[in-house]
């Protein structure tokens, strides 16, 4: 059974366009993406365990086929309104890059959206707020089907919080 491409989402796909697919999310109503070929897996949500003396944001570890993986919950993360978790709530596994270095860190989310192919026309930066607000893990914002897509770059997003997974990584 061939899986279904949803035409909407493909979106100036010709041949030599630079194209990035971004698996979306929801959070607190907004969509938010993150580069594709970094999801390792989508988890429904499980309990995790929590690390004392960790930020907020962190909600604890995971032990996933053996490896341990730092949760973080990326409402707390950006700020959110704090919501129970439901049975949409997943964790998206990523791979994020720091340097030479590779971790694997677990972002809970409200809920997967899709998948979208975005051209680097279609990708717009970020605004400039000043030096008020720090913008450097979004990567930039594309419209898509009349809505606005956050894309998350994940590796800046967690340089801020690799001190955190190095403690929990090697504790």
């Amino acid at each position: 059974m061939n899986p279904e491409v949803r035409e909407e989402n493909v979106i100036g796909l010709e041949a030599g366009d630079n194209t990035n697919q971004f698996l979306t999310f929801m959070l607190a109503g907004e969509e938010y993406g993150v580069d594709i070929l970094r999801v390792q897996e989508i988890k429904g949500w499980e309990s995790s365990t929590e690390i004392p003396n960790t930020p907020d944001y962190i909600q604890g570890v995971m032990n996933l086929r053996g490896t341990i993986v730092p949760i973080v919950d990326l409402r707390r993360r950006f700020d959110l309104e704090k919501v129970e978790y439901s049975n949409t709530t997943v964790v998206i596994v990523l791979k994020t890059k720091s340097g030479d270095s590779e971790k694997t860190i677990g972002f809970v989310v409200d809920a997967v959206s899709d998948v979208y192919n975005v051209t680097e026309e279609q990708l717009k930066p970020s605004p400039d707020f000043g030096n008020a607000v720090s913008t450097d893990f979004v990567r930039g914002l594309a419209t898509i089907d009349e809505k606005m897509l956050i894309l998350l770059d994940i590796d800046h997003l967690i340089d801020a919080d690799i001190d955190v997974s190095q403690s929990l990584m090697t504790h």
